[in-house]
């Protein structure tokens, strides 16, 4: 089974690379939806959670608090490093146990949308394309929903460059223009390197 890992940066847009390649057939597997459902009410990462942020850090019902853990995390990289190991943890064994039974039903090619191409993830993947784009499109992308600018402007800061983000990946698809250039890139990328391992989509 072909592994796609698909990331790159808050408001790059590597989710709609993502929702185009879903458009077309390929299964994808959300690590943020995994994220979201390990820090919910329930979730494996909670306690976790709990005792290295506090009480706050939790909700009345039982789930991560966004609000209390965002303010802590994007203004302490040690912290927001901190989260991300607790999360990652389990959003990985969960991404494993999905890639497990993809892989038993014989799915030819998966795409991973991770957000931060931790090693785990790196290894994983056996091609990784990077989604760059603009800040200032960026930025203007966070505002619509709903992020003041000085925190679409903190949490950029707070992720690694676009330059980092590509010396891990094998191909670059730059974001900053219209969803036409965009699908126009993907395309090329398509026939390239899926189809021509025989991958239809």
């Amino acid at each position: 089974m072909f592994i796609l890992g698909i990331t790159g940066g808050i408001g790059s847009g590597k989710s709609t690379v993502s929702g185009i390649l879903e458009e077309r057939g390929l299964p994808v597997i959300d690590a943020d939806e995994i994220s979201r459902k390990v820090t919910a009410e329930g979730g494996r990462a909670v306690d976790a959670i709990r005792e290295e942020f506090g009480e706050k850090a939790v909700d009345s019902s039982g789930a991560m608090n966004r609000k209390v853990v965002s303010d802590i995390v994007f203004n302490d990289r040690m912290k927001l490093d901190k989260l991300s190991g607790i999360v990652h943890k389990y959003v990985f064994e969960e991404i494993s146990d999905e890639l497990d039974i993809l892989n038993q039903k014989g799915t030819k090619c998966v795409v991973l949308d991770v957000p931060i191409p931790v090693n785990k993830f790196i290894d994983m993947c056996n091609q990784i394309w990077v989604v760059t784009c603009e800040t200032n499109v960026r930025i203007r992308r966070l505002k619509e929903r709903g992020l003041e600018e000085s925190d679409a402007i903190r949490r950029i800061g707070m992720q690694m460059s676009d330059e980092e983000y590509q010396s891990l990946g094998d191909f670059t698809l730059d974001n900053s223009g219209s969803i036409d250039s965009l699908k126009e890139q993907m395309e090329t990328l398509i026939q390239e390197q899926l189809v021509e391992r025989g991958i239809r989509i």
